[in-house]
């Protein structure tokens, strides 16, 4: 690392993102209710959903375009399983401007091509060993700064901090930059409301990355970033920009939706005690927990899509150019598939039915580690955390946003070890 440029901060250093946050992901308590309503009006309707929700709409997108949220959970599954007519063009101009050739951004053919090489490094028995080199060690880390006081924020001092921290471990990144990693990464996700400061972010990462790519050309190690520098299928290797695209996303993508996933499954399981003791005591009802967290409230509410051409579904005519606002939020809480939607259970049959990684060919990548993060962290939180409870002397956690949901504290007590 010692041949690589140090990460070069805003222009203004006292710029805050995580201010931010509010003001491009909503401050709403609770989106579901005007989500079952608009559903209940039809599968497909014409709108725009961050507008509806209090929200400046997205200043990258063409102000021309047509919206329409799909809410019905067939509807969504037929929009994010065909997509040559419904594309992730919509992403281009937000996402593209963030992140830059990003595969989120790509279709087929292009996305086909790049994607199974990325794959090759994603698939599951890869994953599960990081669980143990990298995922169990951060984690640990991190509780050993309190398992021995009583108490804790949750949020503030584990889980906004152990999946960045997983992501600088796999790109072998310095770590006496992790905290201002993270502030350009979330400095990207303004994008939408601020193009600014996320086209300034987005250079001075890509800056890095690309000599983080040269460098570990020259001297490859057993990191990600070697891994996938090497990583080809029939002589075909992932370009630079999408290589560099990929890093700038990955630290939010991967970092920034698992903070707040795992955030949400232990806020529902500590204002359910009973599931919680029901998972302490069979750790074989942790799978469902997690897939049941990210189908009752899921980290990603709207995945956006463009219309390529003129087509009709449930009904309603869309037309080419028209951006898809696909409301996984909506569909996750389908009452047509999930009986008592609104209610969080552990041991929900078909919870695993959920859209929180999209669907189709643009499913997440990362969808599996995502999984071994939140197993080996909520593991860790019952093994160690005993007599864990929200702690009565401190604010309840409030998962709030209309975009992305994330409770900002976890206050809790337990007894110390």
């Amino acid at each position: 690392m010692s041949a690589l440029p140090k990460l070069k901060d805003l222009d203004n250093p006292k710029f805050d993102p995580f201010i931010a946050d509010e003001l491009v992901f909503g401050s709403n308590d609770d989106p579901y209710p005007l989500l079952a309503e608009l559903r209940a009006s039809g599968d497909v309707v014409p709108g725009e959903y961050r507008t509806l929700m209090g929200l400046s709409p997205d200043v990258t997108q063409p102000a021309e375009a047509a919206r329409y949220m799909v809410l019905g959970y067939d509807s969504v599954q037929k929009v994010l399983q065909a997509p040559q007519v419904f594309g992730n063009g919509a992403y281009v101009f937000n996402l593209g401007l963030a992140f830059g050739r990003s595969v989120s951004t790509m279709d087929a053919p292009e996305h086909v091509r790049y994607r199974r090489i990325f794959q090759k490094i994603f698939f599951p028995q890869a994953v599960r060993e990081w669980g143990s080199t990298i995922v169990d060690p951060v984690v640990h880390e991190l509780m050993d700064s309190f398992v021995r006081v009583g108490k804790a924020d949750l949020v503030q001092q584990f889980t906004l901090h152990y999946p960045f921290r997983v992501i600088y471990r796999q790109l072998d990144l310095p770590l006496d930059e992790a905290t201002l990693f993270h502030k350009l990464a979330i400095s990207q996700t303004l994008a939408a409301v601020d193009t600014k400061h996320a086209g300034e972010a987005s250079a001075k990462l890509g800056e890095f990355f690309k000599a983080l790519v040269a460098e570990r050309r020259a001297r490859p190690g057993a990191d990600l970033v070697s891994l996938l520098v090497a990583a080809e299928i029939e002589g075909e290797y992932l370009p630079e920009d999408v290589l560099v695209s990929f890093f700038r996303q990955l630290i939010n993508a991967a970092g920034d939706t698992t903070y707040r996933a795992t955030s949400v499954l232990l806020t529902k399981l500590l204002e359910n005690p009973e599931q919680l003791a029901a998972v302490r005591a069979d750790r074989s009802l942790i799978p469902n927990a997690i897939e049941e967290a990210l189908r009752f409230d899921g980290p990603v509410v709207m995945q956006d899509r463009m219309a390529n051409e003129d087509t009709v579904l449930a009904g309603v005519h869309i037309p080419a150019g028209s951006i898809v606002q696909v409301m996984a939020g909506a569909a996750n809480r389908d009452p047509r598939v999930f009986s008592d939607p609104d209610r969080y259970d552990v041991r929900r049959p078909n919870a695993n039915r959920h859209f929180a990684f999209s669907q189709g060919p643009h499913i997440c990548i990362g969808q599996h580690l995502a999984r071994v993060e939140m197993t080996r962290a909520l593991t860790a939180i019952l093994d160690k955390l005993t007599n864990l409870r929200l702690d009565p002397d401190m604010p309840a956690p409030r998962i709030k946003g209309a975009v992305l949901r994330v409770p900002h504290h976890i206050y809790v007590r337990f007894d110390p070890s």
